[in-house]
């Protein structure tokens, strides 16, 4: 039986516990043979609760078993005499065992290996057995567990109380995946940059001015003979992130908020916001191709027609103008929300000290939403500094230390991208720079938004 069949089997039989269970627990509100009984839980937590006893244990078999056999099958073929002439351990015999597996289960419609056909028949063997082993027992333990659930029916079970905390321990279990998830990120860059620290120096990494990685060309160099100085990523991040960006999303993005929620009528705030928040869904790829198409040779053009010789068409002005239409969205939205949650006593009492709209909008609402309209800026900084690809599509990829915004910079994100494409070996400091790339990365943007969320935080509680 396949892995499918048997889980909807396993299903089905779930169903039918649920069904019996629950036609049970419905005897006893109907003067059943314990009618007179004061009844606990609603018949449907019976009907949960055994159900859960029929399928989940035999599930958590299934998982386990689906990850043990894969070893048994291998492990008996081996022991056949069919195996004997196998090369030693290597690539080619794990070549020769996957190729007979998939033969035996039909991936492969003919064999490229002779040895493989003469596996083939062994494998399937194999795995028809073990196949029917697992099938037994996890039909077994559907039948067991649900058996156990139901002698446990009575009116005074207290079945709700079981699957309420069945269903807690689910809920836990999924709000840890992120934690958790997030633990592994950050212990896998901490383990590869510890390797990289070993190579090159935290202060070279940190206060270095030359950008140039390279891997050992002989066998007698240690480490790297490049440069691993980051502060010229490190600039050209802050560069086009969170100063060329910056200057065209939050100018942008709070006149829009100001127009749309005290000058815009309200059929044309309908249509503008939603219209407004599309830039939030445009792929960045899009960005990226717009900016290398359009704007970057606009913006070479203009530099050229200022008397600026060297301005590049790859340009942190380029990328920089395009990221920051594409966060106006972030700022814009936050700083609506924000606008629109002052309090209207306080917009009244300006307008009845006589003051008019523009006076009230400066003096009153804005200091009044200044941080929430904070938060929406640290927010889109931090989405500012982690965008890729508008940066390797319109910036470049020269790490040069340099404020002129005609000149071709690059970012920590582009440049892990470079230091991981393409067939690398994870024990040089080129390839794990990027992993101490991304450790710096991960802790300014974690830093960056837990201070957006204070902020915002702060906001939320001065006006509930």
């Amino acid at each position: 039986m396949s892995s499918t069949a048997l889980l909807f089997l396993v299903l089905g039989l779930g169903l039918m516990a649920w069904i019996a269970a629950r036609t049970r627990a419905a005897a006893f509100a109907d003067g059943g043979p314990r009618g007179g009984a004061t009844r606990h839980s609603l018949p449907m937590y019976h009907g949960w609760y055994v159900a859960l006893w029929a399928v989940l244990p035999a599930l958590l078999f299934l998982g386990v078993w689906s990850a043990v056999t894969p070893g048994l099958i291998n492990g008996a073929v081996l022991a056949t005499p069919e195996a004997a002439a196998l090369p030693a351990f290597g690539m080619e015999r794990t070549a020769i065992l996957v190729e007979a597996r998939q033969l035996a289960t039909g991936q492969l419609p003919g064999a490229f290996n002779p040895q493989a056909q003469a596996l083939a028949p062994a494998f399937e063997a194999e795995i028809g057995k073990y196949r029917l082993i697992g099938t037994v027992l996890a039909l077994v333990l559907a039948f067991a567990g649900g058996a156990y659930a139901f002698t446990r029916i009575r009116p005074d079970f207290r079945a709700r109380t079981r699957v309420e905390r069945l269903v807690m321990a689910v809920l836990l279990g999924a709000s840890l995946i992120a934690i958790l998830t997030t633990i592994g990120i950050v212990a896998s860059l901490l383990f590869e940059s510890i390797r990289f620290f070993s190579f090159v120096s935290p202060s070279e990494f940190l206060f270095g001015t030359q950008w140039s990685p390279q891997t050992a060309i002989r066998a007698d160099q240690v480490g790297s003979s490049g440069a691993f100085g980051a502060i010229p990523l490190f600039w050209g991040t802050i560069f086009i992130g969170a100063i060329i960006a910056m200057l065209v999303a939050i100018p942008l993005g709070l006149m829009s908020a100001i127009y749309l929620t005290q000058y815009a009528a309200p059929n044309v705030r309908k249509w503008m916001k939603p219209i407004l928040e599309v830039l939030a869904g445009v792929p960045t790829v899009v960005y990226g191709y717009f900016a290398a198409l359009t704007v970057a040779p606009a913006v070479r053009d203009l530099g050229v027609s200022i008397g600026i010789s060297s301005a590049s068409s790859e340009s942190a002005l380029a990328a920089g103008l395009v990221m920051g239409v594409m966060i106006i969205p972030f700022v814009s939205s936050m700083a609506d929300d924000s606008i629109a949650a002052v309090p209207s006593a306080m917009r009244d009492g300006s307008y009845a000290m006589g003051a008019t709209s523009s006076e009230t909008i400066r003096k009153v609402l804005l200091p009044a939403a200044l941080p929430g309209v904070v938060g929406g800026v640290m927010l889109a900084v931090s989405r500012a500094i982690g965008e890729t690809m508008i940066v390797v599509m319109a910036a470049g990829l020269a790490a040069n230390l340099t404020a002129n915004p005609f000149a071709s910079v690059t970012t920590v994100t582009t440049q892990i991208v470079q230091l991981l494409t393409g067939d690398q070996e994870f024990d040089s400091a080129k390839t794990l720079a990027a992993f101490a790339l991304g450790l710096v990365l991960f802790i300014v943007t974690l830093l960056l938004n837990i201070v957006a969320l204070r902020v915002v935080k702060k906001y939320r509680e001065a006006y509930e």
